[in-house]
């Protein structure tokens, strides 16, 4: 009995999800009549994009996150590290890049789990192929971009940052820097623990239910940075000119490539908070890879992250780790205005 409210309730929840996402459009139009403006206007076609994208987003988070609260409850963080460790380079590189995809971490959340990794003896190229794979191509990401542009681009999207995860983490890896790890993380690694998975069995409702908590904690978190970044987004959508933005970061200007990628890096969002820019850009006649680098750039190499990093990390593999990445993130940028 007790499932079947659980079943109904979520059958519930999902046709309202269903009905408010088909028609946010005709709402966002209905409130700029009700208040008076019109979008042949910069202010109103500022407010239009703003009312339309904020319920956007925060619906198509919501859902994902639900989804991915359920499957993470057959995903704990001790299963991931009894699965890494013992792989060898290449198979645990994919492994952990892969595994990215379903944790939703920002770059400055994954680091513990990297230090988990690394306590339990996963190799130092591996946990960077997770490290870097978590915040740039985790669900929210693809969920978001498969939403607001379709599934080609998300998909493009998945494998190039998994190329520049894999990638990067084997290059870490072959340069053979564990040397450059913090003291104190190269105590953690000789004294490495396994961690075993435990076998407990969980009804269907305490997985929903931890469905239910996930989306309170990370939209919780993450909400006024997709008003933020909404609100920029609009203001480009509004106001920004069309030309000015295709000089600047169009596909015949060879630098807006690595200008994108060094002008995200000091930044710091996420892809829910970046994403609403990132589509305005392109609004204004952006290229498509110059602001997939920016974003790739913002939510992957931050500088928050790297002050964290810094506890775990000395500032040679800091520097290696942002250069690679970097890099990689940049070909990414020129593969993708090429064949998009």
């Amino acid at each position: 009995m007790k499932n079947l409210r659980w079943l109904a309730g979520l059958f519930g929840a999902a046709a309202i999800w269903l009905l408010l996402y088909n028609n946010l459009e005709q709402f966002a139009d209905l409130l700029l009549q009700i208040i008076g403006f019109t979008r042949a206007t910069a202010f109103g076609e500022a407010l239009h994009f703003f009312v339309y994208e904020v319920p956007k987003v925060l619906l198509l988070l919501t859902g994902v996150v639900f989804v991915m609260g359920v499957v993470h409850t057959f995903i704990s963080a001790e299963r991931t590290r009894a699965m890494l460790s013992g792989k060898r380079t290449g198979v645990g590189n994919v492994m952990a890049a892969t595994l990215g995809i379903v944790t939703p971490f920002c770059s400055c959340s994954a680091v513990p789990l990297f230090i988990g990794f690394l306590q339990a003896g996963v190799p130092l190229g591996v946990t960077f192929s997770f490290l870097i794979s978590a915040p740039m191509i985790n669900e929210v990401a693809l969920a978001l971009l498969f939403g607001m542009f379709g599934w080609k681009v998300a998909l493009f999207y998945m494998s190039m940052g998994l190329a520049v995860a894999i990638v990067a983490g084997l290059i870490i890896g072959k340069l053979n820097m564990e040397h450059y790890l913090e003291e104190w993380v190269q105590k953690l690694q000789e004294n490495k623990i396994s961690a075993e998975a435990d076998g407990e069995v969980i009804s269907w409702p305490l997985r929903l239910r931890e469905g239910v908590s996930h989306v309170r904690e990370i939209v919780g978190k993450v909400w006024l940075y997709i008003v933020l970044g909404v609100g920029l987004g609009a203001g480009i959508h509004g106001y920004v000119p069309e030309n000015f933005m295709a000089s600047l970061m169009g596909k015949s200007v060879w630098w807006s490539v690595p200008v994108a990628v060094l002008i995200g890096v000091p930044m710091y969002s996420n892809a829910a908070g970046i994403l609403p820019v990132v589509q305005a850009l392109l609004g204004k006649g952006a290229a498509l890879g110059t602001v997939m680098a920016f974003m790739m750039s913002v939510i992957a190499l931050s500088a928050p992250e790297m002050i964290i990093l810094r506890k775990v990390l000395k500032p040679q593999l800091i520097a290696v780790f942002a250069g690679v990445v970097a890099t990689g993130i940049m070909l990414v940028g020129f593969v993708f205005n090429a064949v998009l």
